[in-house]
């Protein structure tokens, strides 16, 4: 393979270390700041993803189709926003650096909408409904202002790939803990705070969450330090930037790739709380199911260093695809054996996390790829594209299940068997079919065994 030649629009000047940094290699206290970054951006994000469906249809009362509506143009809104975001980091100069000032200004507006999503008023159904659509996506534009420059981050922070990985790892972790907390603590903190009405209840949960949130951002602020990063001259024509991430084929798979995990996770977690309660006749899964989508990553984070170097990125995650989707094939003959199902889907769950953790390196790699193409790191707007996909896929998903119920009648005082069956036949299919597209993709994965190479010539070049 040759290395591409730059355009003069698109080549800036090369990437340099931070003027008082003098090793790529990190801390251990910056890479745990860098996991409950994560941490800070999951925490709320799967709150809203696992329980907001549940919140607009069951205690604000809309209609399943309208909310399926207002999650797609949101989330699509939003998919746009993170673009523009990604190029403002590209060229944002600061005493701070490029990503750290939004972690800092942007942290408690955050966290403001965050409780504000989370409660409803009173009036008609296009009051509330309106009043859905602008907290929802006003969360979602300020998302995309932590989102966008907190993965810009990671290959500013080192260019070393084990420390890589191990902020792959480390950022796994926060994402699992915040999976474990929002899913599993989310309802008990709704009863226990409420004390029946789910209404207050949601609210103060959503209050706790956010305090939690606003400490991990700003301890990502003051921890984490930038190394590496362009200069984008002023004046940079972003048409030929744009043009050359597309053509960036470690970047165009990650950015597949995750949209499809995404567009699985969103399907997941949108319908496992009616799932448990209307086929599985046992609510108390949903403490178990829910965590179990996203909060294996825990684990996974850990294993997951030691089996992509043996086998790559691409062997290893066409292999715990394959595992995943036979074992999802093989649930609905268990739903009777309540013990039996959690242990394998646990086993299923924690295979296809390996997937997720491995997103985290990739679109780092996509970083060093795009600099090894082009001779420019475009941090900003690489990341903002892979945010994109996270936000493409989170929409979709959610949007399906709604609208699945909203086709299938789904009316919570009075649930039909074709709701029941629309329900069971979304909680296995659209899993299923998304991981056999998602190992599609991952064939085409170009940097296994690159990695010293694109680093000489780099370092070589500049």
């Amino acid at each position: 393979m040759t290395t591409a030649t730059a355009t003069a629009d698109v080549m800036p000047a090369r990437a340099a270390p931070a003027a008082n940094t003098s090793s790529d290699r990190l801390r251990p206290l910056e890479k745990v700041s860098y996991g409950l970054g994560d941490f800070a951006c999951g925490l709320s994000w799967n709150a809203v993803g696992a329980f907001l469906l549940y919140f607009y249809t069951n205690v604000a009362l809309l209609p399943a189709a309208a909310v399926g509506t207002l999650f797609l143009l949101s989330r699509l809104f939003d998919a746009g926003v993170d673009l523009g975001v990604g190029l403002l980091v590209d060229r944002t100069r600061s005493r701070w650096g490029r990503t750290r000032p939004y972690f800092l200004f942007t942290a408690l507006p955050f966290c403001i909408l965050l409780v504000l999503t989370f409660t409803t008023i009173d009036g008609s159904v296009g009051a509330r409904l309106a009043y859905a659509y602008v907290t929802f996506s006003l969360l979602g534009i300020l998302y995309s202002f932590l989102a966008v420059p907190f993965s810009a981050l990671m290959p500013m922070m080192t260019r070393h790939h084990g420390d890589r990985m191990q902020l792959g790892s480390a950022r796994a972790i926060g994402t699992s803990i915040s999976v474990i907390l929002a899913t599993a603590a989310t309802m008990p903190l709704v009863g226990l705070l409420g004390g029946g009405n789910e209404r207050l209840g949601f609210a103060l949960a959503a209050g706790i969450f956010a305090a939690l949130t606003l400490a991990a951002l700003l301890n990502l602020f003051f921890n984490c330090k930038e190394r590496y990063h362009d200069e984008v001259p002023r004046g940079t024509a972003i048409w030929p930037q744009v043009r050359a991430m597309v053509g960036n084929r470690a970047w165009l798979v990650t950015f597949l790739f995750c949209t499809l995990n995404f567009l699985r996770f969103g399907c997941v977690i949108s319908v496992t709380a009616f799932f448990a309660i209307e086929v599985m006749k046992a609510p108390w899964m949903i403490g178990i199911l829910l965590p179990a989508v996203s909060g294996t990553l825990l684990l996974s984070a850990f294993i997951a260093p030691f089996v992509f170097k043996r086998t790559g990125i691409r062997k290893g995650c066409i292999g715990a695809l394959l595992a995943g989707i036979a074992i999802h094939a093989a649930l609905p003959a268990l739903e009777g054996q309540h013990v039996l199902f959690l242990g394998l889907f646990l086993v299923a769950a924690i295979l296809i996390s390996l997937t997720m953790t491995a997103i985290f390196t990739m679109a780092a790699d996509a970083v060093d790829y795009h600099e090894w193409l082009t001779g420019t790191r475009n941090e900003g707007l690489l990341s903002s594209g892979i945010s994109l996909s996270t936000k493409i896929g989170m929409a979709l998903g959610t949007a399906i299940i709604a609208y699945v119920l909203g086709i299938a009648g789904y009316d919570p005082k009075a649930v039909t068997d074709g709701a029941r069956a629309a329900i069971r036949w979304s909680y296995y299919g659209w899993p299923i079919g998304i991981m056999v597209l998602q190992i599609a993709i991952m064939m085409f994965w170009p940097m296994d065994g690159l990695h010293g190479r694109i680093r000489d010539e780099i370092s070589a070049r500049t």
